[in-house]
């Protein structure tokens, strides 16, 4: 992929060195030249002095063969207007906004935009730990599902992953082993050890925690 970052923050850095790591190809963009110091070592990917709302530095940047641009400064309006301008103007398949007010981020959301909070996510992780340390409804980023992490206990060794999946409440989508994680099938025989990542259904919780028995 061809990414463009605009702001070389934290996130921002650490984001490009994932992504530069995996062989993709990353632009980043950030009025401080100082910013720059906090990408690693070795990083091989261009770094540009400026706006991410400046037309001309954009379409340096490549902006017009790139597949995502995210825009992840401390500011709000930045990152809005940065995303706006990447996808109104320059039709990028991908643009990720950060956005730390949370009502802010529910507006620009209604807008299209892909918006991530750092405020809500932060909030819902500490949630799910401090009340249900094994459900993460953020990873999915819906009230209404979320990722449950079940330790197969003795009894239910030895039965098929069909015999757990139900329709609407619950889908078994991966078993963790020691030596592989993986996406199993129907007929997947449970064994020793497992821990499964299943999919929730918000509502169904309970109910799902009672058949496993935890």
């Amino acid at each position: 992929m061809y990414v463009i970052i605009v702001g070389c923050g934290r996130v921002g850095a650490k984001l490009a060195e994932l992504l530069s790591r995996e062989g993709h190809n990353v632009v980043v963009i950030d009025k401080n030249p100082g910013a720059f110091k906090r990408l690693p070592e070795g990083f091989d990917g261009v770094t540009l002095e400026g706006s991410g709302f400046d037309l001309e530095l954009l379409r340096q940047a490549g902006i017009e063969k790139a597949d995502a641009f995210c825009s992840l400064t401390n500011g709000d309006n930045t990152n809005l207007v940065c995303a706006q301008i990447a996808k109104r103007i320059f039709n990028l398949p991908k643009v990720i906004a950060r956005v730390y007010d949370p009502e802010r981020a529910q507006i620009y959301q209604g807008l299209g935009l892909d918006v991530i909070s750092g405020t809500i996510l932060f909030a819902a992780m500490l949630r799910d730990k401090l009340v249900e340390s094994r459900f993460s409804s953020f990873l999915i980023e819906t009230k209404n599902l979320g990722v449950l992490e079940i330790k197969l206990k003795k009894e239910f060794v030895g039965r098929r992953v069909k015999e757990f999946n139900a329709e609407g409440e619950f889908l078994l989508v991966a078993i963790k082993r020691p030596e592989e994680t993986f996406i199993p099938g129907p007929d997947t025989v449970l064994e020793a050890n497992d821990v499964l990542m299943a999919v929730v259904k918000t509502d169904s919780l309970q109910k799902i925690k009672k058949r496993f028995g935890f």
